[in-house]
């Protein structure tokens, strides 16, 4: 198990920071927040960073340490999420389907919304969770690399299968088995972060695009191509596009694929590496084409019919916001009820409608067209099989890695 010692950051970890807080996944866009995906570089050397010589985590034992669970006389729950990432009545001080819960199971759900990045979040809660306490949460979402480091530490309990049924059953199949929480033992996705590629109609002007390559050579798209400043994103595309696996990549594959954006932006291929500004200038026809996530790309196309996506033969990437309980939390099983609840296909459907990330939860298509049938047919939504068997996640790295990789994304995004 890992061990916790006091913050520390590198330079290319401080930088990949900045960029999440100025233009990144931190960045507030329209109805949703995306995830602080620079901050993942903190997950390996970042705040509370970890080493052989530190204090030891609260746990002992893969699978953290569980409290006296109070969920039969106490029916409350305590829920922790990020901001505009849950359905809202028409008042706006309503939660639909928190609401129906609660009427079903009598069991009340204290919902607050004070996740506003990663690494903020993780700040918050590590004191406590290291000296072994309570953090006042039951539930908390957090983005694939930092539900991995908590899993690591020992700081989140293990999930009792007998409560989640209907997560187990209704699952993506994308979504089941990531490398840092195999057979999803500690947690259970949110919602789904693709990384596609965009493109203005009108700005491609007659030009075909098929494949990340085309947008890093075509050279009528010169200037005019937008890259993402997150790295697991830009860097899983390109390796990708360089018949690698990105969750399976050696250093030496990682380099070739920094080589090969490094060309595309010596040419001026590249107009510039972007957080979500790129949708300004994808919308204004700036960017020709770009990487974009899949959450926005929703929102473009509904305003802008020259917005459109699509889908590289070789595949896109994927990325998750995962349900978890802390170590210590009171009401573990009221917790696991309301995890299950939301791989019902009702409200599942109703989440996925509102908030129009990709969801995780599989046979909510019928459902979700009663609601919005736009919505049930749109695969940045609900993607299909097809379009499931070409998702990628980015692999775990070690703390080495991490910053050696950020260091050399660094310097080529000129951060």
């Amino acid at each position: 198990m890992e061990q916790y010692e006091p913050d520390r950051l590198s330079p290319a970890q401080v930088a990949a920071v900045r960029r999440s807080f100025r233009n990144g996944r931190a960045a507030l866009s329209r109805r949703s927040l995306l995830r602080a995906g620079a901050g993942a570089a903190l997950a390996a050397g970042g705040t509370g960073a970890l080493s052989a010589c530190g204090i030891p985590p609260a746990g002992n034992t893969r699978g953290g340490v569980p409290a006296e669970d109070h969920s039969k006389e106490e029916k409350r729950v305590a829920f922790s999420n990020w901001t505009e990432y849950m359905d809202v009545d028409d008042s706006g001080r309503r939660h639909p389907t928190l609401d129906a819960f609660t009427e079903r199971t009598g069991i009340e759900v204290t919902y607050t919304e004070d996740i506003n990045d990663n690494t903020e979040f993780f700040g918050k809660i590590k004191p406590q969770l290291a000296a072994g306490q309570d953090t006042g949460r039951d539930i908390i979402v957090l983005t694939d690399w930092l539900a991995a480091r908590l899993i690591r530490l020992g700081w989140v309990q293990k999930l009792d299968p007998s409560h989640l049924p209907h997560a187990y059953a209704n699952l993506s199949p994308q979504f089941r088995s990531p490398d840092w929480d195999p057979g999803r033992a500690y947690s259970y996705p949110w919602q789904g972060i693709a990384a596609v590629i965009a493109y203005n109609k009108k700005a491609l002007d007659g030009v075909e695009v098929k494949t990340l390559s085309d947008l890093l050579d075509h050279p009528k798209l010169k200037g005019r191509v937008g890259l993402l400043t997150e790295m697991r994103d830009t860097m899983g595309l390109t390796l990708l596009d360089m018949d690698k696996d990105p969750g399976k990549f050696t250093a030496d594959d990682y380099d070739a694929g920094i080589a090969r954006l490094q060309k595309a932006v010596d040419k001026g291929q590249v107009r510039r590496f972007t957080g979500n500004d790129y949708t300004s200038d994808l919308s204004k026809g700036d960017f020709a084409a770009c990487v974009a996530w899949a959450g926005d790309v929703v929102q473009l196309k509904a305003d802008n019919p020259d917005i459109d996506f699509l889908i590289p033969d070789s595949g896109y990437m994927t990325s998750s916001d995962n349900l978890m309980i802390p170590n210590r939390a009171r009401h573990k099983t009221n917790a696991e009820r309301l995890i299950d609840y939301y791989f019902e296909p009702r409200p599942a459907a109703e989440l996925a409608a509102y908030i129009n990330f990709v969801c995780p939860v599989e046979g909510v298509k019928d459902e979700l067209a009663k609601i919005d049938e736009d919505a049930a047919n749109n695969p940045l939504i609900l993607p299909d099989q097809a379009m499931q068997a070409k998702s990628r996640a980015f692999r775990s790295l070690s703390t080495e890695e991490e910053t050696a990789f950020e260091t050399k994304f660094a310097k080529l995004t000129g951060a």
